[in-house]
């Protein structure tokens, strides 16, 4: 297997794995500030958790782009 190969679907791989890491930590997250705001009186909103699909979402397009990048270089 070439290099760029290999690094192509390390990113894909990567890519992948953040973004259910996202998934799973923005839920928590949700969760927890729902739970919070009824039972404990937490003053911020739920919606406050999606603050973290920022740096999550800049990951993935950071991996994406590496492994499209990786990918024009096994064509060539």
């Amino acid at each position: 297997m070439r290099r760029p190969v290999m690094m192509r679907n390390l990113f894909l791989g990567a890519a992948l794995l953040l973004s259910h890491l996202m998934c799973a930590v923005v839920a928590y997250s949700y969760c927890t500030l729902e739970w919070g705001g009824r039972c404990a009186g937490y003053s911020a909103a739920p919606s406050a958790a999606l603050v973290y699909l920022i740096p999550y979402g800049l990951g993935v397009l950071c991996c994406l782009a590496l492994a499209w990048f990786f990918h024009r270089r096994a064509k060539s």
